[in-house]
């Protein structure tokens, strides 16, 4: 599809008489033999806005057009119908070649019409500088190559194409593009560059949470998140936004005994959930997992270093840090069930747990048990092989028991058998608390294996308590 759309913008190209470069990552990714993106940014020697509204036109509605007249841009979408959901195919942006002057409290530059040279000089990095001007067969061969893109591209080499300090003060948000690239390329960063980050991470404040988010979170789904990690705390740049992640760095030594480094830990298990999945907030709430512990650290003399009810205040802790970054409710939720839950799995590897220890997990996961699952098996870090094996022997049991436990029991979207709507009319009563209340009674005797997960059983069971709420009854009837 790519070689038909920049055939088609050759020929707008040709017939408006403006010369047309696919700019930045498209580029770098073409010359790394990395996998065709599905965003391409291009630059107009001209206006991007009305050349796009001609592509438009050329287009014969193929696709949509979102324009952005302030900024003199354009982007156009493609998309296609699966499994009755619209998907993006491809994602072009078109605009006219621009210098920025930014104001020092704000994001938004005011807009000047320029060169390509001088366009090029405004991005964020040396790598993402590369053009290619589009061709009759696509892109031309030549490599436009202003700042030396090329070479840091071959030395694999981090760097902003003028001064760092002006590049991330106009632009904050370059900073975690840099730790972002960083991970996603395997490059290391210019030590000049690295140094303008740490001074200039203050700068961030300007930058709203929502952009904060959308960027980090782009970098936990990179290759190896702790790449990036490792840079925004070695920078401070962490501490702008997630202030918590510092207390998880050091070791403390009583009588000899240590404890281990949860910062290190931490980003060890970040790699592993990145590695087994792509759901971005699961490899978030591996970064968060332990945020709990050094409240919670205690030397203990009989036990040694221990950080009991550290998944509690993880979870306060990490509710905080969801809201700072505008975390979606859902989402938030979803991070907070499982830092909560994830020391759970653990109380269940002995071979004598009972069938409701398990049930009571399934009910309170649901859906999200494998998820829960996955950050367990990657909290496991260590490097002696003998206990990892043990270890994941013992999840591979735990799997087992809730398997059986879910097949006996058909546990998945657990609720009462017995309906509220029975119930009222077993009781001849109206709809009240007290429903609510026997409801949960057979649920709690179902999970303690009081009773079967069947609707006769459960039926027999509310015969049998509901005796004990016959002054609630009363109030209630018909």
């Amino acid at each position: 599809m790519i070689k038909k759309v920049l055939r088609q913008i050759y020929k707008t190209a040709k017939k408006e008489n403006v010369e047309v470069y696919v700019v930045g990552g498209y580029v770098r990714d073409l010359i790394l033999n990395k996998k065709a993106k599905k965003d391409i940014d291009f630059v107009v020697i001209g206006s991007g806005l009305d050349f796009a509204k001609k592509l438009d036109e050329d287009f014969k509605g193929k696709g949509s057009l979102v324009e952005f007249p302030d900024f003199d841009t354009a982007r156009y979408v493609f998309t296609k119908i699966k499994k009755g959901k619209k998907i993006k195919v491809l994602e072009i942006e078109f605009a006219g070649a621009r210098s920025e002057d930014y104001d020092k409290d704000s994001r938004k530059p005011k807009v000047v019409k320029t060169c390509l040279k001088q366009d090029l000089k405004r991005r964020d990095f040396t790598v993402n500088t590369l053009a290619r001007k589009v061709g009759f067969w696509g892109l031309k061969k030549e490599i436009i190559d202003e700042f030396g893109g090329g070479q840091d591209l071959e030395n694999k080499i981090l760097k902003t194409p003028f001064d760092p300090n002006r590049t991330f003060s106009e632009d904050p948000l370059r900073m975690l593009r840099a730790a972002r690239f960083a991970s996603q390329l395997n490059f290391e960063i210019e030590e000049k560059t690295l140094e303008a980050i740490k001074k200039n991470k203050s700068r961030l404040k300007i930058i709203s949470a929502e952009r904060i988010q959308e960027e980090f979170l782009k970098l936990l789904i990179t290759k190896e998140p702790s790449i990036g990690l490792w840079i925004l705390y070695k920078t401070e740049l962490f501490f702008e936004f997630m202030p918590e992640i510092k207390d998880l760095e050091g070791v403390e030594e009583i009588h000899g005994q240590n404890h281990k480094n949860n910062l290190e830990h931490t980003f060890k298990v970040v790699d592993n959930v990145a590695s087994k999945t792509d759901k971005v907030f699961l490899i978030f709430t591996a970064l968060l997992h332990d945020i709990g512990k050094p409240g919670t650290k205690k030397y203990n003399k009989g036990r040694g270093w221990t950080f009991d009810m550290h998944e509690h205040l993880g979870k306060k802790i990490s509710r905080n840090i969801c809201k700072r970054l505008k975390i979606s409710k859902n989402n938030t939720e979803y991070i907070l069930k499982l830092v909560r839950y994830h020391q759970q799995p653990i109380s269940l590897m002995d071979k004598g747990v009972t069938d409701s220890a398990i049930r009571r997990l399934i009910v309170s996961l649901e859906d999200d048990l494998d998820d829960l699952l996955i950050l367990c098996r990657s909290d496991i870090t260590t490097g002696n092989q003998k206990k990892l094996a043990k270890r994941l022997k013992n999840y591979d049991y735990l799997e087992k028991r809730i398997k059986e436990v879910l097949e006996k029991d058909k546990m998945r979207a657990f609720q009462s058998p017995l309906r509220g709507e029975e119930i009222m009319e077993l009781l001849n009563i109206k709809p009240s608390p007290i429903i609510g209340k026997i409801k949960k009674e057979i649920e709690e005797a179902i999970l303690d294996g009081i009773i079967p997960n069947e609707h006769e059983d459960a039926k027999k069971y509310f015969f049998k308590i509901k005796d004990k709420y016959l002054e609630e009854i009363k109030k209630y009837k018909k």
